[in-house]
C-alpha cells in the first residue's frame, strides 16, 4: 500500500469515526424515544429522520450546501461569522454524520423494542429513577444492537460519497476519502489505483459488516436460549 493510499484510508477512517462519535449519542436518545415513547409527530420525526435513506446523497449534499452557503441559515450573512466547513475534512463529517443518523436510529430502535418493557418497569417498581432504569436495566440489554448499530453506522459514513463530495469536494490529502478517491482514479483513467482502493474499502467495509452480523447473531441465540430457559 502505497502512501498516497494510505493517506486516504487514514482520512476516511477519521471522518467515518468522528461522524459516527457525533451521531451515536443523538441517535440513541432518539431511537429509545421512537421505540418507547408516543408522542405527537412521532411519524413525523421518524420520516423525517429517514429521509436521507430514500433521497439521493447528493440531493443531501445540496441541501446541506445550501444550509452552509453565505446567505444560507448557517452562513456567514446569518451568523456574522464564517463557520469554515465547505471544503474541508468537517464538510466530509457532516456529510457522513447526516447520511449515516437514519441506519443508527432504525438499528438502535430495534435493539430498544427488543427489550422487555416489563424488566424496565420491574426496576421502576424497585425505586430506580427513570434515569437509572436506562441506564442500568435498558442499556445493557439493549447493547449488542446498539454496537452494531454503531458499527453499521461508521460503514455508511466511510462508503459516503455523494453528499461527501457536494459539501467537501475531492482534494487530495484534504478530502478525499476513499469513495471519492475511487472515482477519480476511474475519472482520469488509472484503473490499477481504482481497484487497489476498492480493494482496501471491500476489506475494510467486509469487516465491519461482519462484526455486526456476529453481534446480531449471538444478540438472536441469547434471546432464543432465554425462551426456551422461561
Amino acid at each position: 500500500m502505497n502512501s498516497e493510499i494510505l493517506t486516504v484510508l487514514l482520512l476516511s477512517l477519521r471522518v467515518a469515526a468522528i461522524a459516527t462519535l457525533v451521531v451515536v449519542v443523538p441517535a440513541t436518545l432518539l431511537a429509545y424515544a421512537l421505540a418507547r415513547h408516543d408522542f405527537r409527530g412521532k411519524r413525523v420525526l421518524s420520516a423525517l429522520v429517514g429521509l436521507p435513506l430514500v433521497l439521493p446523497p447528493t440531493a443531501v449534499g445540496f441541501l446541506l450546501l445550501r444550509l452552509l452557503a453565505v446567505r444560507g441559515p448557517l452562513g456567514r450573512d446569518v451568523l456574522g461569522f464564517d463557520l469554515e466547513i465547505l471544503l474541508t475534512w468537517k464538510a466530509a463529517v457532516l456529510a457522513a454524520a447526516v447520511m449515516s443518523l437514519p441506519l443508527v436510529v432504525r438499528t438502535a430502535r430495534v435493539a430498544f423494542e427488543a427489550v422487555d418493557p416489563r424488566l424496565e418497569m420491574m426496576a421502576r417498581t424497585l425505586g430506580h429513577s427513570r434515569l437509572a432504569t436506562f441506564g442500568r436495566v435498558t442499556l445493557p440489554l439493549a447493547a449488542r444492537g446498539l454496537l452494531a448499530a454503531t458499527i453499521l453506522g461508521f460503514t455508511r459514513a466511510l462508503g459516503e460519497f455523494g453528499a461527501t463530495v457536494t459539501v467537501a469536494g475531492n482534494i487530495p490529502g484534504r478530502t478525499q476519502t476513499l469513495a471519492s478517491a475511487i472515482f477519480g482514479a476511474q475519472q482520469v483513467g488509472d484503473n490499477r489505483r481504482a481497484v487497489l482502493l476498492m480493494v482496501v474499502a471491500l476489506a475494510v467495509g467486509f469487516a465491519a459488516i461482519l462484526s455486526a452480523e456476529l453481534l446480531s447473531t449471538r444478540r438472536v441465540a441469547r434471546e432464543a436460549s432465554n425462551t426456551r430457559i422461561d
